[in-house]
């Protein structure tokens, strides 16, 4: 084998995967058919629970100092800073259930970059300038064939994940279906300078479309078909065409630096995985960028996969059943709700009324936090199998980032750090624990586990602490994903047999 692990795509979500391989002890090797990172204008920023995941891997501060320019350049563009659902810029972070859980503004470049050293410093490796031709698929691995500068280069892998993008060649080669709705609208932004002699009319919604522009910036949301090939880069008299049609007076393109195409087609893979083949991000769902959901969707994608795919190539296979049952409903929901966004914004008098009644209700606390919790995620909850219906709510949940209170007596227990994600940068799974918890034998000797320890890719560190966040639960345990696995609230009853099922589904054999 090459690799434990052929990533194909070198973008965010290819990146972060590689990532959580190397933690989890599996090799991954990346291959990207570009020879540099692309600079192109795409995503610009992540949701909360993408910015915890990385948050998680000690990225946070990195990513903080990109998000002050990121919120200017959005209030630019956008003409706001409330989060907006079909362009009505109405949803109130201060409104939210948990307002303190947001996303970082960060353009898609500079996070590649951050995920880039991230990977480095983990010692995983990635080929540019490698373009897949083939997969052959055994029962032992894959092969991955590609073009490459010195000629075509065979690599084999127990696996192959394709996180190559909405026309991935993964998913082409592998025979994934991809069933889904055409596009409605095309949408383009750039990094341009445009003259306007009438002048361009506010940023938002025109008769024709959307725009958005700014002192070297302009995008529209452009609902009238044009001849384009989707593949080819985008051109000043495309650019221009659209800005005339969507701004409704003449526009010239007086520079060009970079620019980038979408459409709101929506389609989703119906599974996952196909053999020893699996895809992540736009390679599985594509859909209309509004919300700003595709980037973080990826990422969560990677999160979930690398510890389970990790877990299969140690000779456990299991949890990648998992890995299309919590993530397909997830892209189901952003498809379902980009689908609507594309609706509430096509031209016509219909769409306006139907936006005027939209706009009135989330002016309502409630509504507006539904529309929150649509796009931002927090709602998500994966249905674990193995967690009764007295689970605690929190199961399945993405955890956020709790402070812990060290314990009062000393003695051999490892220190508690200032939060339960300093203890989640090394991954692996984690369960942290008061005294009041009542942890079974079985957790309580794993207390200390030392996940430098040849099995460390299914290691659980066990902590004990004082106080757990505001002293709401006496004991968590966390997935390598951060999805909260099992937990009691403190005061009441523990319960070890759910805990013993959660350390047995989720963790290495206890």
């Amino acid at each position: 084998m090459d690799a434990d692990v052929v990533v194909v795509g070198a973008g965010p979500v290819g990146l972060l995967l590689a990532a959580e391989l190397e933690l989890a002890g599996a090799q991954a090797l990346v291959v990207e058919r570009l020879a540099e990172p692309s600079r192109e204008p795409r995503a610009r920023g992540v949701g909360p629970l993408a910015a915890e995941a990385l948050q998680r891997r000690g990225l946070g501060a990195r990513l903080d100092a990109f998000h002050p320019r990121g919120r200017a350049d959005r209030a630019r563009d956008h003409g706001s800073e409330k989060g907006h659902f079909g362009w009505i810029h109405k949803i109130d972070q201060e409104m939210q259930d948990e307002p303190h859980r947001t996303g970082v503004l960060i353009a898609q470049p500079d996070l590649e970059r951050v995920l880039a050293e991230h990977l480095d410093r983990l010692g995983g490796k990635a080929l540019r300038a490698h373009q897949v031709t083939a997969l052959e698929e055994d029962g032992d691995g894959v092969t991955v064939v590609c073009g490459a500068p010195g000629g075509e280069l065979r690599l084999r892998a127990a696996y192959v994940v394709g996180c190559d993008g909405g026309r991935s060649t993964v998913r082409k080669l592998a025979g994934f279906p991809f069933p889904g709705t055409g596009p409605l609208m095309t949408a383009r932004r750039a990094d341009a300078d445009v003259l306007c002699p009438a002048g361009l009319p506010p940023v938002g919604r025109t008769p024709t479309g959307t725009l958005f522009h700014a002192p070297g910036a302009v995008g529209t949301f452009d609902f009238e078909e044009a001849e384009v090939d989707p593949r080819s880069p985008v051109t000043t008299r495309e650019l221009e065409a659209s800005l005339c049609r969507v701004a409704g007076t003449e526009v010239t393109v007086t520079a060009l630096r970079g620019a980038t195409r979408f459409t709101d087609q929506a389609r989703l893979v119906p599974s996952y995985r196909l053999g020893r083949v699996l895809l992540a991000g736009d390679a599985a769902h594509v859909h209309s960028p509004n919300g700003g959901q595709g980037l973080t969707l990826g990422l969560l994608d990677a999160a979930n996969l690398g510890w389970k795919l990790a877990a299969a190539v140690d000779g456990r296979p299991g949890l990648l059943d998992s890995y299309t049952a919590e993530r397909r409903p997830a892209a189901e929901a952003v498809l379902h709700n980009t689908r609507a966004q594309s609706a509430l914004m096509r031209p016509g008098p219909h769409t306006d009324a139907l936006r005027d009644i939209v706009a009135e209700l989330m002016d309502l606390p409630d509504v507006n936090r539904y529309f929150g919790r649509m796009l931002n995620g927090l709602g998500t909850r994966y249905p674990l199998p193995e967690a009764g219906p007295d689970a605690h709510p929190a199961v399945g949940t993405h955890c956020p980032d709790l402070v812990l209170t060290a314990p009062r007596t000393g003695g051999a227990d490892r220190a508690a750090g200032a939060s339960l994600y300093a203890l989640t940068e090394r991954g692996g799974s984690v369960l942290v624990h008061t005294d009041g918890a009542g942890l079974p034998p079985t957790a309580v000797e794993r207390e200390g586990t030392d996940r430098e320890s040849p099995d460390r890719e299914s290691a659980v560190t066990v902590v004990r602490v004082g106080a757990i966040g505001g002293g709401e639960l006496s004991a968590v345990l966390l997935r390598p994903d951060g999805v909260v696995a099992w937990a009691a609230a403190a005061g009441a009853p523990a319960d070890p047999a759910g805990l013993d099922r959660a350390l047995r589904t989720w963790c290495a054999p206890v």
